[in-house]
């Protein structure tokens, strides 16, 4: 696909985000419309992925590790044929497929049940391993906060990662700089998030704007060069991507907009189309 096209289905991602966490009354926007960019791209260009056989052996792997922002998974999930777009009004309700926090048992092209964060890096490392083990092809990609990468466990990983050579495997840091209870460096800053990764023998690409679709294109395609080393994609977004009042603002990294809300962040989204 062209930048152009993919800008353009990255649109409906983000109102797929919109629409799922107005109809759930709840849920992680912020997040969500920041990485919109970032899942499109590896759903519709870099991933080898079937949606009529979303559990195929030799698929790529996608690791949601910063679990909370399914509804762009999901998002991307039905805007690529694994399940009806409809379904994305169901998010957080009881008895649906679409549950806060990713189930790979329910969802199909859910690869790993995430939420707790921290944990879903070490998954995708034992899935980088076992197919280096077993001498398979497909690659696993993982998508962290940099709020998340706080967590020890993320290190521990890291650190497992690059001494074992990973080099089927593809970190992608979410770098938009804020958490729930406000910016990473008032919390508990990471930084600086590309020497720490660098220093866990990763290849390191700096994405400076993680919502320019030709940049993104560019990183992951300098990603499948590298030979000998795991790679860590640092990210910077913007929290609330593509809705004017959510951008940059902490506030929305968990709360889904009133009907009022709605109809603003639908009609601007629409403008982009």
């Amino acid at each position: 696909m062209s930048d152009e096209e993919l800008i353009q289905v990255a649109n409906e991602v983000r109102k797929g985000v919109v629409i799922g966490t107005h109809a759930a009354k709840s849920g992680h926007p912020g997040g969500s419309l920041g990485a919109a960019d970032i899942i499109t791209y590896l759903y519709f260009e870099e991933m080898n992925v079937d949606p009529a056989d979303p559990r195929r052996a030799d698929r790529d792997r996608f690791v949601l590790s910063k679990g909370h922002c399914a509804p762009a998974l999901y998002a991307a999930l039905a805007e690529r044929g694994f399940f009806p777009k409809e379904d994305l009004e169901s998010l957080r309700h009881v008895g649906c497929h679409l549950q806060g926090h990713p189930n790979m048992n329910d969802t199909p092209g859910v690869d790993m049940s995430t939420g707790s964060l921290g944990q879903g890096v070490s998954a995708a490392v034992g899935m980088a391993l076992a197919a280096k083990h077993w001498g398979d092809a497909y690659r696993t990609y993982c998508l962290l906060g940099d709020g998340e990468i706080e967590e020890g466990q993320v290190w521990e990983a890291a650190m497992f990662a690059g001494n074992q050579q990973l080099d089927n495997l593809c970190l992608i840091v979410d770098h938009n700089g804020l958490q729930i209870d406000g910016s990473i460096e008032e919390v508990n800053s990471a930084m600086p998030i590309a020497d720490k990764f660098a220093a866990f023998k990763f290849h390191v690409i700096e994405l400076a704007d993680g919502n320019d679709m030709a940049r993104v294109r560019a990183a992951f395609e300098e990603a499948r060069s590298v030979t000998g080393k795991p790679v860590c994609i640092v990210a910077e977004t913007v929290k609330g991507k593509g809705v004017s009042f959510m951008e940059g603002q902490v506030g929305w990294h968990g709360k889904a907009p009133n009907d009022e809300q709605f109809e603003q962040a639908m009609a601007e989204l629409a403008k982009e189309a």
